[in-house]
């Protein structure tokens, strides 16, 4: 599997497992053992949207990818992920994908109910009619 795609997952499986936002630590002393160990009982106790076998499969991944210090948890690399997604939009949608990125706009959703979802209404003037000929 793709390294990068195995940090990613891990990072949402991480962020969604405990429904917090990105940058919050997991666990108390901020280990990955003690990271792994509370993605683990929340796989055991079904508080995850994942079925057992899998989550306990993806928090061993993060375990694993952790201990090789694979995973960036603090808010600067939040944040340059985030910025990051709107480098392949140009123009006026790439302006508006920062725009979002940064927090501006409406947010709704979550990592554990599927997806974030945000939104920005940008109001456009309508161009002028041409005056009616005569």
């Amino acid at each position: 599997m793709n390294h990068a795609i195995l940090r990613f997952s891990a990072c949402l499986l991480a962020a969604s497992l405990a429904g917090l936002s990105p940058g919050t630590s997991l666990a108390a002393d901020g280990t990955p053992l003690a990271r792994y160990q509370q993605e683990r009982t929340a796989c055991l106790a079904g508080q995850t949207n994942q079925d057992r076998s899998t989550c306990l499969r993806e928090a061993g991944a993060a375990y694993a990818e952790a201990r090789r210090g694979g995973l960036e948890g603090d808010e600067e690399s939040w944040r340059r992920n985030a910025l990051r997604r709107c480098e392949v939009l140009q123009g006026d949608e790439r302006f508006d994908c920062l725009a979002r990125m940064q927090g501006q706009g409406q947010l709704s959703g979550s990592a554990l109910g599927g997806g974030i979802y945000r939104e920005l209404v940008t109001v456009v003037p309508a161009a002028s009619a041409p005056t009616p000929a005569k």
